[in-house]
Protein backbone atom coordinates (compact mmCIF):
# COMPACT_ATOMS: atom_id res chain seq x y z
CA UNK A 1 0.00 0.00 0.00
CA UNK A 2 1.50 3.34 -0.99
CA UNK A 3 2.18 6.16 1.43
CA UNK A 4 0.48 9.16 -0.19
CA UNK A 5 1.85 11.49 2.48
CA UNK A 6 5.14 11.21 0.56
CA UNK A 7 3.63 11.28 -2.96
CA UNK A 8 3.85 14.41 -5.11
CA UNK A 9 0.52 15.70 -6.44
CA UNK A 10 -1.66 14.36 -3.60
CA UNK A 11 -2.91 17.25 -1.46
CA UNK A 12 -2.40 16.93 2.27
CA UNK A 13 -5.02 19.48 3.34
CA UNK A 14 -8.41 20.66 2.10
CA UNK A 15 -10.17 17.29 2.25
CA UNK A 16 -13.82 16.93 3.36
CA UNK A 17 -15.12 14.15 5.58
CA UNK A 18 -17.96 12.46 3.70
CA UNK A 19 -18.76 9.51 5.95
CA UNK A 20 -17.40 7.12 8.55
CA UNK A 21 -18.20 3.42 8.18
CA UNK A 22 -17.87 0.50 10.57
CA UNK A 23 -16.92 -2.34 8.24
CA UNK A 24 -17.67 -5.03 10.85
CA UNK A 25 -21.20 -6.29 10.38
CA UNK A 26 -23.53 -6.78 13.33
CA UNK A 27 -22.60 -9.97 15.11
CA UNK A 28 -19.46 -10.54 13.03
CA UNK A 29 -16.37 -11.67 14.93
CA UNK A 30 -13.08 -9.83 14.94
CA UNK A 31 -11.49 -12.75 13.07
CA UNK A 32 -14.11 -12.72 10.29
CA UNK A 33 -13.79 -8.98 9.64
CA UNK A 34 -12.14 -7.95 6.38
CA UNK A 35 -10.28 -4.90 7.60
CA UNK A 36 -9.21 -2.16 5.21
CA UNK A 37 -5.93 -0.32 4.82
CA UNK A 38 -5.56 3.45 4.96
CA UNK A 39 -5.14 4.81 1.44
CA UNK A 40 -3.07 7.71 2.74
CA UNK A 41 -0.50 6.13 5.07
CA UNK A 42 -0.92 2.43 4.32
CA UNK A 43 -1.79 1.51 7.91
CA UNK A 44 -3.51 -1.86 7.92
CA UNK A 45 -6.41 -3.29 9.92
CA UNK A 46 -8.71 -0.27 9.88
CA UNK A 47 -12.20 -1.09 11.12
CA UNK A 48 -13.65 2.44 11.11
CA UNK A 49 -13.11 3.76 7.61
CA UNK A 50 -13.27 7.52 7.06
CA UNK A 51 -14.31 8.47 3.53
CA UNK A 52 -12.80 11.80 2.46
CA UNK A 53 -12.90 13.73 -0.81
CA UNK A 54 -10.95 16.58 -2.36
CA UNK A 55 -11.79 18.82 -5.32
CA UNK A 56 -8.41 18.12 -6.94
CA UNK A 57 -8.58 14.31 -6.61
CA UNK A 58 -10.96 12.24 -8.73
CA UNK A 59 -11.54 9.42 -6.27
CA UNK A 60 -12.61 9.39 -2.65
CA UNK A 61 -10.01 8.09 -0.21
CA UNK A 62 -10.71 5.54 2.53
CA UNK A 63 -8.49 6.44 5.47
CA UNK A 64 -8.06 5.95 9.20
CA UNK A 65 -9.08 8.45 11.86
CA UNK A 66 -5.65 10.07 12.30
CA UNK A 67 -5.18 10.64 8.58
CA UNK A 68 -8.76 11.93 8.24
CA UNK A 69 -8.11 14.47 11.01
CA UNK A 70 -4.90 15.68 9.39
CA UNK A 71 -6.35 15.77 5.86
CA UNK A 72 -9.49 17.67 6.86
CA UNK A 73 -7.67 19.80 9.45
CA UNK A 74 -10.54 18.83 11.74
CA UNK A 75 -9.40 17.15 14.93
CA UNK A 76 -12.90 16.85 16.40
CA UNK A 77 -15.41 15.41 13.92
CA UNK A 78 -13.53 12.35 12.59
CA UNK A 79 -12.89 11.22 16.15
CA UNK A 80 -16.44 12.07 17.27
CA UNK A 81 -18.02 10.17 14.36
CA UNK A 82 -15.80 7.15 15.01
CA UNK A 83 -16.70 7.26 18.71
CA UNK A 84 -20.40 7.23 17.77
CA UNK A 85 -19.83 4.05 15.75
CA UNK A 86 -17.82 2.46 18.56
CA UNK A 87 -20.62 3.27 21.01
CA UNK A 88 -23.22 1.78 18.66
CA UNK A 89 -21.14 -1.40 18.33
CA UNK A 90 -20.93 -1.65 22.13
CA UNK A 91 -24.68 -1.09 22.45
CA UNK A 92 -25.21 -3.89 19.90
CA UNK A 93 -22.99 -6.24 21.93
CA UNK A 94 -24.87 -5.37 25.12
CA UNK A 95 -28.16 -5.80 23.27
CA UNK A 96 -27.30 -9.41 22.42
CA UNK A 97 -26.92 -10.11 26.15
CA UNK A 98 -30.43 -8.95 27.05
CA UNK A 99 -32.62 -11.58 28.67
CA UNK A 100 -35.87 -11.85 26.72
CA UNK A 101 -38.87 -13.57 28.31
CA UNK A 102 -41.45 -15.93 26.84
CA UNK A 103 -45.10 -14.97 26.89
CA UNK A 104 -47.96 -17.43 27.43
CA UNK A 105 -48.36 -17.63 23.65
CA UNK A 106 -44.66 -18.56 23.33
CA UNK A 107 -43.53 -15.20 21.90
CA UNK A 108 -40.37 -13.45 23.03
CA UNK A 109 -40.85 -10.09 24.70
CA UNK A 110 -38.81 -7.47 26.46
CA UNK A 111 -39.74 -4.30 28.31
CA UNK A 112 -37.01 -1.83 27.44
CA UNK A 113 -36.87 1.85 28.38
CA UNK A 114 -40.65 1.93 28.91
CA UNK A 115 -41.29 0.30 25.52
CA UNK A 116 -42.76 -3.10 24.75
CA UNK A 117 -40.73 -5.21 22.31
CA UNK A 118 -42.03 -8.44 20.82
CA UNK A 119 -40.67 -11.11 18.49
CA UNK A 120 -43.38 -13.43 17.23
CA UNK A 121 -43.93 -16.11 14.61
CA UNK A 122 -45.64 -14.92 11.44
CA UNK A 123 -48.94 -16.76 11.02
CA UNK A 124 -48.45 -17.12 7.26
CA UNK A 125 -44.90 -18.48 7.23
CA UNK A 126 -42.27 -20.10 9.42
CA UNK A 127 -40.56 -16.74 9.80
CA UNK A 128 -40.62 -14.12 12.54
CA UNK A 129 -41.88 -10.56 12.82
CA UNK A 130 -41.21 -7.82 15.32
CA UNK A 131 -43.31 -5.32 17.19
CA UNK A 132 -42.14 -2.19 18.97
CA UNK A 133 -44.97 -0.78 21.06
CA UNK A 134 -47.83 -0.63 18.56
CA UNK A 135 -45.64 -0.68 15.42
CA UNK A 136 -45.59 -4.10 13.76
CA UNK A 137 -43.05 -4.86 11.06
CA UNK A 138 -44.08 -5.87 7.58
CA UNK A 139 -40.72 -7.52 7.06
CA UNK A 140 -40.11 -11.09 8.20
CA UNK A 141 -36.92 -12.65 9.54
CA UNK A 142 -35.63 -16.18 9.10
CA UNK A 143 -34.84 -16.76 12.76
CA UNK A 144 -35.28 -15.27 16.21
CA UNK A 145 -31.74 -13.87 16.43
CA UNK A 146 -32.17 -11.93 13.17
CA UNK A 147 -35.46 -10.58 14.48
CA UNK A 148 -33.78 -9.42 17.71
CA UNK A 149 -31.09 -7.64 15.69
CA UNK A 150 -33.87 -6.00 13.65
CA UNK A 151 -35.45 -4.75 16.88
CA UNK A 152 -32.11 -3.22 17.87
CA UNK A 153 -31.67 -1.55 14.46
CA UNK A 154 -35.22 -0.17 14.58
CA UNK A 155 -34.68 1.24 18.06
CA UNK A 156 -31.43 2.87 16.92
CA UNK A 157 -33.26 4.37 13.94
CA UNK A 158 -36.07 5.68 16.14
CA UNK A 159 -33.55 7.22 18.56
CA UNK A 160 -31.63 8.89 15.72
CA UNK A 161 -34.84 10.45 14.45
CA UNK A 162 -36.08 11.51 17.92
CA UNK A 163 -39.11 9.20 17.67
CA UNK A 164 -38.15 7.03 20.61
Amino acid sequence: MPNYWKTQGIPHKGWRLINVIDIREDGQSEWDTNYESCMMCGNEKIRYVHIVSHDEVAEEFSVGCNCAARMTDDYVNPERREAELRNRANRRINWSKKQWKYSKSDNLFLNYENHFLLVFKDKYSAKFKIRIDERVSKKTYDDIDLAKIAVFKNIEHLKENDKW
